[in-house]
């Protein structure tokens, strides 16, 4: 298992580098600078391109960033000056994860319980029901989600507040919104494997048995039905957290995504670089952590050190 472990974080720092390398490629093929201004004075702009050290050569430049990158300096903001990358987005991260994170548990809530139970009433009216949640989950974008919640429960109804000012009910039409989605697969994974686990030999058998269908459902099924929906969640937690972009704007989250979209406009470098990196090691950790979880979960994984097939 420690071997297994060991590996997989050494794989999770060889990802790390390769798109680390790959994002710092790609700013250096965009054509322009940041610093293109018409009303920038000629000796100014020479002066900011020495001070960032645009001048260098690309491998320097490359080999210098990477030194950075692993003492944990993401450089300073070009459109930003003397705000460091890494401080812009310890300020601005914390507000995208508390929405990310309450999103996360309305998505495995309702989509685990949907899942189980309409699977438990297969071809019935709540099963039918699940179905036609998870078509208006998956066809219904955020951002037309977004605006309707807002108008339903927030301006005609007046239940919630249309923009989050920090109370714990102001996130809750935001986190809805984020977490539909997410709801809508989980279900649709949980009914598909629960149902898979229903037909299996060891069901039929412990139903022979005369166990009853509620010990079956929490012993057997639900354990075994699960572990396709444990593997996904690191990535889809990553994704709701990176994802949420559009629900910021639209609900007035000054969040990372925030930053995201406007530095790019502007070719903030090292803005641009720092958080698609920051976004990569979040979903790489995700996933390294769900593998590690599933190592537990899964006994194969003790004694073979790779998932069992």
């Amino acid at each position: 298992m420690l071997r297994y472990i060991l590996k997989r974080c050494l794989y999770a720092l060889i990802t790390l580098w390769v798109i680390a390398t790959i994002t710092f490629g790609l700013m250096k093929i965009l054509p322009g600078d940041p610093f293109n201004d018409p009303k920038l004075k000629p000796d100014v702009k020479a002066t900011l391109i020495k001070q960032y050290g645009l001048d260098k050569s690309i491998p320097e430049q490359y080999a210098l960033y990477m030194k950075n990158l692993m003492r944990g300096d993401l450089g300073t903001s070009l459109k930003f000056p003397g705000r460091s990358v890494t401080k812009m987005i310890q300020e601005s991260f914390p507000k995208s994860f508390a929405l990310g994170w309450r999103a996360m548990v309305i998505a495995v809530a309702f989509g685990l319980t949907f899942g189980i139970i309409a699977a438990l009433n297969h071809q019935k009216v709540f099963d039918y029901f699940t179905i036609f949640i998870a078509i208006i989950g998956i066809s219904v974008p955020s951002i037309v989600m977004g605006p309707i919640l807002v108008y339903t429960f927030g301006v005609n109804l007046g239940w919630l507040p249309v923009t989050v000012d920090g109370t714990q009910i102001s996130y809750l039409l935001p986190s809805l919104t984020l977490a539909l989605g997410s709801v809508a697969f989980i279900s649709r994974l949980m009914r598909t494997t629960t149902l898979e686990v229903l037909n299996q030999d060891y069901i039929v058998t412990a139903k022979s048995k005369g166990i009853t269908k509620r010990k079956i459902v929490w012993s057997h099924v639900i354990r075994n039905a699960i572990m396709p929906v444990v593997t996904v969640l690191g990535p889809l937690f990553a994704a709701l957290i990176t994802g949420s972009i559009v629900i910021e704007k639209i609900f007035a989250v000054a969040g990372l995504g925030e930053y995201f979209v406007s530095t790019i406009f502007l070719k903030d470098y090292p803005m641009i670089m720092g958080i698609t990196i920051f976004y990569a090691a979040l979903i790489i950790a995700s996933i390294l952590m769900i593998d590690i979880i599933y190592g537990f979960i899964d006994p194969k994984l003790r004694v073979t050190g790779r998932r069992g097939r």
